[in-house]
């Protein structure tokens, strides 16, 4: 226009988005929805394949369920077996189905349960065939029904008895077996030649899950029985150290408010985590005992009638000392916490005490794990003297436990650790409850909550300076002091139940015939 050349107009024009082209909206929502089904897809593979590298005895289970499977389902897939068999060989198929568990011994538990069941079923429809079929054509039917009324109700009322629970399983094949048998057999008749079919389809699905399960990478209850045991007592040691390591070194400037928040985070603490799988054993203990006792000697386990029952017990008295380290773990999170200062002031002694349970655990798992009887006097002892020695240190500083807390110039280091008990004497008594008085402005410092629900502060109670409360807070302040005391007498009653877990364990290496060695 101005005459210039090569001179250019630019013109920016705002589309609507209405004139967007459609193929690329489009594709920009085909992307969008694929990555949808793609990221959860992937995160799913991935747990997947993490909870099978945890134990990969889960895919082994299940290649083995699917083999047997297999192998059952060809006799009706080749024409020369499904002549013989019929239709009758799905009954070995359902067999293998129900029957196949994950350990040895609960396959072999479950067959006899279902071989015993199955017998008495068929037996037993026979006989009341032959009795409704000579009562005449009319009572026929009701005499079938009436049976049929009263197995049901006798078997169901039958595995509620106490004794007969481990058996529950029997007696559902019973009911549903003797249904099955009696009720074809009214109506296509031959009730005997019924009967006998299926009892050989389901010896036959019995014997190929019991040959698949032992025969290819068996996994036994007894050795998944003697490692789970194991792993218990390290777990329990573990927990203790870091509830008593977190317990010293928590200095309070870090305390959240004790709400449901809080509750929830509980079980993502290792401490709380591992004892609360020690906890939680009592079933699966019990369980794997009564699936091991159907196993035949296996591995490192030769000896017959092998004692799995002094496992439950040993693992009974575990969880036994697993409450106290439960109970020191509830104490890290209590209302009432006591000064950082006076912690400090026995942490040498209940760090010993601490050090050397947990060392007498892991020994007694040692043990367990390679099968050896060990007399462990020696350990024991430095146990029970580290405990003494904790003891007397609070006997002989009780002082700091109960002081009225009337001084308030403090210094701003803890006091001296007691790390020499026996040379106690008047002067250093002295010294210390001078120490000891700074606790009052400590614990006004601490963020701590001293009082009960709803949560409370000292700073707050300071606004009012009433008769009244001045007291509470006293006597307070002489109950967090006295939380301490709570904390080592638990670990003192840890202490004292290792015995029973000793002595236990000593029963269950005699009886299972553990190699013996010299006292450790």
């Amino acid at each position: 226009m101005n005459g210039k050349k090569g001179s250019s107009v630019r013109i920016d024009i705002c589309l609507p988005s209405s004139a967007v082209p459609r193929e690329t909206a489009r594709k920009s929502g085909k992307g969008d929805g694929d990555e949808a089904i793609v990221i959860p897809l992937r995160k799913w593979m991935m747990e997947v394949w993490q909870f099978a590298r945890e134990d990969t005895n889960r895919v082994i289970f299940s290649l083995k369920v699917g083999l047997a499977c297999l192998l059952v389902s060809l006799l009706i897939l080749l024409r020369a077996p499904y002549q013989v068999f019929g239709t009758n060989i799905i009954w070995s198929i359902l067999t293998v189905a129900i029957m196949f568990e994950y350990t040895v011994g609960a396959t072999f538990n479950r067959g006899f349960n279902r071989a015993l069941g199955s017998i008495l079923a068929g037996v037993f429809a026979v006989v009341v065939i032959q009795v409704a079929v000579s009562s005449g054509h009319i009572a026929e039917p009701y005499v079938i029904g009436l049976s049929i009324f009263l197995v049901g109700s006798i078997t169901s009322f039958m595995k509620l008895w106490p004794s007969l629970v481990p058996y529950e399983y029997g007696f559902r094949v019973i009911l549903f077996t003797y249904c099955l048998i009696i009720v074809s057999g009214y109506r296509m008749g031959n009730p005997i030649r019924i009967a006998m079919d299926r009892l050989y389809s389901i010896a036959i699905g019995a014997i190929v899950a019991v040959l698949v399960n032992v025969l290819i990478f068996p996994i036994w209850a007894g050795e998944q029985l003697h490692r789970e045991l194991v792993g218990h007592f390290d777990s329990v040691a573990d927990s203790l150290e870091e509830c008593v390591k977190k317990y010293l070194t928590d200095d309070g400037s870090d305390h959240p408010e004790f709400s449901k928040t809080v509750m929830d985070d509980f079980q993502d603490e290792p401490a709380y985590r591992k004892c609360r799988s020690t906890l939680n054993s009592s079933a699966k203990l019990d369980s794997l005992a009564n699936s091991a006792k159907w196993e035949t000697p296996h591995g490192r386990f030769t000896q017959m009638f092998y004692p799995w029952a002094e496992y439950v017990k040993v693992g009974a008295v575990l969880r036994h000392c697993a409450y106290e380290v439960m109970a020191l773990h509830g104490c890290l999170h209590s209302e009432i916490q006591a000064p950082y200062n006076l912690r400090y002031t026995f942490r040498t002694e209940i760090l010993d005490a601490t050090n050397q349970a947990a060392e007498l655990l892991r020994s007694l798992a040692k043990d367990l794990s390679n099968m050896k009887h060990s007399l462990h006097t020696s350990l024991l002892k430095r146990v029970h003297a580290s405990t003494e020695r904790l003891q007397r240190s609070i006997d002989l500083h009780s002082y700091l436990l109960t002081l009225s807390h009337d001084v308030c110039d403090c210094p701003a280091k803890p006091p001296a650790k007691l790390s020499h008990v026996s040379s106690f004497n008047v002067t250093d008594a002295d010294g210390m409850k001078a120490e000891a008085e700074t606790y009052h402005e400590t614990m006004k410092k601490q963020q701590r909550r001293l009082h009960s629900w709803p949560s409370r502060e000292v700073d707050d109670f300071e606004e009012d300076m009433s008769g009244e409360s001045i007291p509470r807070m006293r006597a307070l302040e002489s109950t967090a002091a006295l939380s301490l005391a709570t904390f080592t007498s638990l670990l003192i009653e840890f202490v004292a139940r290792l015995d029973h877990l000793v002595e236990a364990a000593d029963e269950l290496a005699k009886l299972a015939k553990f190699k013996q060695e010299i006292a450790c």
